[in-house]
Formats: C-alpha cells, structure tokens, sequence
C-alpha cells in the first residue's frame, strides 16, 4: 500500500546549507535508501548521496537519519516515523555537497595502523591456529567501514581537537584483531596509548550500540585493549624493570 512521506533532506556544500522539504511517495517494505534514490530520480536530480550495494554490506550509504547514524538501506520506514523523516549527512565528517561527506580522517588513520607482522621465519603456507583463535579476532574482520562509530564518538564528534590523537573505534577493532592474532608479533600497547589515543576513550558503547555488523566494540575489543595498555604501562615488576633498564651504563627504552 502506498503513501506520500515528508522528506526533509539537508541540501547544501562546504559554504553552507539547510533542510529542504520533499514528498515523495513510498511502498510498504521500502527502506530510507529506497526514498531518497526516488526523491534523486523524480525531483531533484542534482542530490548528492552515496550508495553501492544496497545490502548493507559496502557501508557507502551512512547518514543520520532522525538524527541516529544508520545506514539508509538498512532503515526500514516502518520502523520510523510515517509522516515525515529528516535526513543529513555524517556530522562528525566535514560536509562535501548534501549527504555526502569527506571521510578521509579515516583513510589517513587506517595508513597509522601497523600491518600484520608474523615471526620471521615462518614462510606462506606454514601458518597454523586453532580454530578458537579464529573466531576471537574473526568478529572485527566483520566491519565494513561505515564509519557509523566514527561518527557517533562523542571523542571526535564533539571535539574537533581530539581528531590528531584519537584514532577512533574502528581503528581500535582494527588493533584488537591484530593483537589477538597468535602469530602477530608487533607490541601494540604504546601505540595505542601514545598515538591512536585510546585513553580518551570513555567506554559509553555508542559505538557499539550504532554498529549494523554487531561487533561489541566496546566489551570485546576497547575494554580488552584498555586493560592491555594498563597492565603494560603501571604494571609495578614491568615499572621496575624498565627503571632497571635506565640505569646509566645500559642501553634500551621503554616498550
């Protein structure tokens, strides 16, 4: 059964813009994606959006919708509200033309992100793990950066300034399946203290809570990852050997 929906998309670019009001008509079972691809093709030709698979398995398609990020192919109009819906771009990121954003801080940290290294003597083919180790770090590789985390983190969201030195949830996925993999043999723990600004995270599971792969961000991959780089930095024998590594006449830094 069809019916008309009051579209209220955010229209505009780097210089500015605003809220512009469309209805378009819908069908039962029609998802966001659904409506704003027929709003593009009947009257406004020039809206800028991003989609590819329409499966909610590229994540292209990230926007706020009602001002939850989700992905619009995966929103259902049933689940919204029937007389009018508000659509705008990820608010984190800055804006490049309608619901389009520039999501290249994310490229640029994912570069950050040291590559898996397995011990050097160990040559293609000879890799083996246990099953259970699979399936601990198999959960992360789920992700299909939406940057739907990234753009609810109130760290990011709500303080430009912390962009520098806070990588983000994603990237925090991305160092807790390497870390767990059993032939990965870099020390991860100061970097993410140092550099990806894992500190700073407050744990409050938004990232969790807007993810469509459901990984549990925050319990099984920030909270481990926190205790990690605690136990590392203020564990007291760790301290004193370090302490005892700086002795004047012995070589070596702080791991």
């Amino acid at each position: 059964m069809g019916r008309d929906l009051l579209l209220r998309v955010w229209r505009g670019d780097t210089s500015g813009g605003s809220l512009v009001e469309y209805t378009v008509p819908v069908e039962d079972g029609e998802v966001v994606l659904d409506a704003v691809l027929r709003l593009q093709a009947t009257q406004a030709g020039d809206l800028a959006v991003r989609w590819n698979c329409k499966a909610g398995k590229c994540g292209s398609c990230s926007a706020e919708i009602e001002g939850r990020p989700k992905l619009m192919c995966m929103a259902r109009l049933s689940t919204l509200p029937s007389h009018s819906i508000t659509i705008t771009p990820l608010r984190t990121f800055p804006v490049i033309r309608d619901l389009v954003t520039d999501i290249g801080f994310n490229y640029a940290r994912a570069r950050q992100v040291l590559s898996f290294t397995p011990p050097p003597h160990l040559r293609p083919g000879e890799y083996r793990m246990r099953q259970e180790e699979v399936e601990r770090a198999q959960e992360f590789r789920k992700c299909i950066e939406c940057w739907l985390c990234q753009d609810v983190c109130h760290v990011i969201r709500d303080h430009e300034d912390n962009k520098p030195a806070f990588a983000g949830p994603r990237f925090f996925i991305r160092h807790a399946e390497l870390d767990m993999h059993p032939l990965d043999t870099l020390d991860r723990r100061r970097m993410l203290r140092e550099q990806h600004g894992l500190g700073l995270c407050n744990i409050t599971k938004c990232c969790t809570e807007v993810c469509p792969a459901g990984i549990k961000i925050t319990d099984n991959a920030i909270i481990p990852m926190k205790e990690r780089v605690v136990d590392h930095r203020y564990d007291p024998l760790g301290r004193l050997i370090r302490s005892w590594r700086r002795r004047p006449g012995r070589t070596g830094e702080e791991t």
